[in-house]
């Protein structure tokens, strides 16, 4: 088990709602696309949610929304205390590293951006990267990297500032199986070890029920939530669990709502 970053973690908003959206509706000029509409979704604070649609449905733009780097066109949609207080991170598609700094000062930027001291930017960073297995790599460039690698560059990066609120979109997308599983669960670790609440994007269902305690998924565009569904599996999930009839049961409550709502 990966340790807990040891830090006092970012104190829980008075409310147990971390993220909440009510009739919210996005809409794209020209053209007037819609890409979200009508959806009302409560988060509580802790939770690891997964979301899953056909592509183009409009996760993304929701979660673009939840961050604050789109605007609703309609509804409401509060990430609570979260974003009043900076504690929000976001994990792209693409591990978006800047190629001329090492993976240490990659890591430490956010801290770097805030004014935080050299050094104890340098140990938090340092931190994030053992817990996500790069100590060894800190002096290397991202063009000496793998994508894996990257990949887990950028989500230390995410967790240097010990965010309340972390979003992820398909951020393993482009990866070998092999690769994305280790990820998984090192990400499942982080989240058990920190309390964080954690949204996820993804395309697979293998992934978002091995992840996710309860998932989310979205019509074809514009996106609405056709299943609003608990995964009924036990807290601590070793890779073996992608073997069991619990699991494979999951993946097909999934699988038929996104086929359903894919039409």
């Amino acid at each position: 088990m990966l340790d807990p970053i040891p830090s006092k973690p970012a104190t829980k908003p008075n409310s147990n709602i971390a993220v909440r959206l009510l009739d919210a509706r996005k809409v794209f000029a020209p053209g007037d696309v819609v890409a979200v509409d009508d959806v009302s979704l409560d988060v509580p604070a802790g939770q690891f949610l997964a979301m899953l649609g056909p592509s183009g449905c409009g996760k993304s733009t929701l979660l673009r929304m939840i961050a604050g780097l789109e605007a609703p066109t309609s509804g409401v949609v509060s990430p609570g205390d979260a974003a009043n207080r900076g504690e929000i991170a976001f994990v792209f598609q693409d591990a978006h590293l800047l190629p001329w700094r090492s993976v240490l000062a990659n890591a430490a930027l956010p801290l770097e951006l805030r004014g935080v001291p050299k050094a104890q930017r340098i140990e938090t960073a340092m931190h994030t990267l053992h817990l996500v297995g790069l100590s060894d790599a800190v002096n290397r460039y991202p063009a000496q990297l793998s994508g894996g690698m990257r990949m887990r560059v950028s989500l230390a990066r995410a967790m240097v500032t010990y965010p309340r609120l972390l979003l992820l979109d398909e951020p393993f997308a482009a990866l070998d199986e092999i690769t994305r599983q280790g990820l998984d669960a090192q990400l499942r670790e982080l989240w058990r070890s920190t309390g964080m609440t954690v949204l996820f994007v993804t395309h697979s269902i293998m992934e978002a029920a091995y992840l996710a305690e309860r998932a989310i998924v979205f019509s074809a565009r514009p996106a609405r939530i056709v299943l609003d569904h608990r995964l009924d599996l036990p807290s601590e999930r070793a890779a073996s669990i992608r073997g069991e009839p619990a699991f494979a049961a999951e993946m097909r409550v999934l699988f038929d709502a996104l086929n359903g709502g894919g039409r």
